[in-house]
């Protein structure tokens, strides 16, 4: 197990670090770095303490280290003492109030840095606007002892990308920085995008090992292929390919007694509709008027599992941790709401845990199928989607017969779940693994840079 160390900070300018005396021993070390800055210094050891790392003034001032007391990971790499890891997240939508500098959602992140001291890491919260390219420098904002702290900082060992919507992660500058912290200065950047539903399925599909769990999809080409699906399935459902909370889902239904055509939606003024239509041309004409079906998918309705005639989803939360080990961190059921085509809280639908709608047997067996799912689901997707993962929101589905479907994964995934008192805890797990997968990241560009920039 990795070992932790205080910093302290000594009120004079020797450029000397004292360290616990089995740290230096039969070791050479001769510079000191936090981030992407260090300097040569002198080693001594110090002959009390054995938890902590005592630097001065001098080189506090040098490494541009903050004056924020938590127990740090200690890593040693061709004679450098690496203090750390500095974990900035890269977001957008900065404001200008002090005690509210991402808007609503400073709340989220200053849970989010509020672990802090639970991983062993420092993080901090950066936009392009804050990087001073030329000096090596980010002013980012730090939340200790409750406040917000602006407090100059080195470049980061890595980076935690949490950029709020598709549209801010297409914006040519943001795109040009991710390029730039990434190729020039060897940046570990993790959770880099947001997935495209296609995308995911066609590299599932490819993989062989999760085909089970993909329901049939496809690209919006042609009625024929919903003719098709729907004589196959009898429901299907048209999905933006790259959507996200529930907006723009369609659900259509052919009823073979009468042959008519039924259409399940959320209208603009966010009421659940209904409609009956004789034929899917009709259908399309009124309901698809104003949408660009080329950007729309088409997927295998699945007969879900229903509590008081509404259909059941699932949530399922994962993470990489310290070790880069996947593991599944939170688990939550969601209920549709009366007439809704999703399950999504602004539609009607209800969080509840497993043990609250499954009797015990049932609840063991269901939460099982679900683990083992998102398990196998986030190794796949990890090996066949470019760029770092670490932590995957999944959205499934159990059928009549007790099989798992896939329905979505998201590469940011919402936190609505934890707005349910029993699945507090999980909301703390999630945050705290999220950040100690950069511990894992920052020792992997350290120890063995060549796996992880291949």
């Amino acid at each position: 197990m990795r070992k932790r160390y205080l910093i302290e900070v000594a009120q004079n300018n020797q450029l000397v670090v004292f360290c616990p005396p089995s740290f230096l021993q039969d070791k050479v070390i001769k510079r000191i770095a936090f981030g992407l800055t260090s300097m040569e210094v002198d080693f001594l050891p110090h002959p009390e303490q054995t938890d902590r790392i005592v630097i001065s003034k001098e080189i506090q001032k040098a490494i541009h280290f903050p004056d924020i007391h938590i127990p740090l990971h200690a890593f040693l790499k061709d004679e450098i003492l690496f203090i750390g890891p500095l974990v900035g997240i890269f977001t957008a939508g900065f404001t200008q109030v002090q005690d509210q500098p991402i808007g609503e959602r400073t709340l989220f992140f200053s849970k989010l840095l509020s672990v802090n001291k639970a991983v062993g890491a420092l993080a901090f919260l950066f936009g392009e606007q804050h990087i001073d390219w030329k000096r090596g420098i980010i002013e980012g904002y730090f939340y200790d002892d409750h406040t917000w702290k602006n407090i100059e900082v080195s470049f980061p060992n890595v980076i935690y990308d949490r950029l709020p919507n598709r549209q801010s992660e297409g914006i040519p500058k943001l795109m040009k920085v991710k390029e730039r912290l990434q190729k020039e200065c060897l940046i570990p950047w993790y959770n880099p995008g947001f997935f495209n539903k296609l995308d995911i399925y066609d590299r599932l599909q490819q993989d062989g090992s999760v085909e089970t769990y993909l329901p049939e999809t496809h690209p919006f080409t042609s009625f024929s292929i919903i003719e098709t699906m729907l004589s196959n399935y009898g429901h299907v459902f048209i999905k933006p390919k790259n959507g996200s909370l529930g907006l723009g889902i369609h659900q259509i239904i052919f009823d073979k007694l009468t042959g008519a055509y039924f259409c399940r939606y959320q209208d603009d003024a966010g009421v659940n509709r209904l409609r009956k239509f004789s034929s899917l041309e009709r259908l399309f004409q009124n309901v698809f008027a104003d949408q660009s079906l080329e950007k729309m998918l088409v997927q295998q309705g699945i007969h879900l599992l229903r509590q008081d005639a509404r259909p059941i989803d699932f949530r399922i939360h994962t993470n990489k941790d310290e070790e880069g080990l996947w593991h599944v961190t939170a688990i939550a059921a969601k209920i549709a709401g009366v007439g809704s085509v999703t399950t999504h809280a602004r539609s009607g639908g209800l969080i509840k845990t497993l043990e609250e709608i499954f009797p015990k047997d049932e609840c063991k067996l269901f939460t099982e199928k679900l683990s083992n799912a998102a398990l196998l689901l986030s190794t796949a997707i990890d090996k066949n989607v470019t760029g770092i993962i670490g932590e995957i929101g999944f959205d499934l589905g159990i059928d009549r017969n007790g099989e798992v479907w896939l329905f979505e994964a998201n590469s940011k995934p919402g936190r609505s779940i934890f707005s349910h008192p029993s699945l507090q805890p999980f909301d703390f797990l999630t945050r705290k693994l999220s950040l100690a997968f950069a511990v894992f990241l920052t020792e992997q560009s350290l120890l063995h840079p060549e796996e992880l920039f291949k």
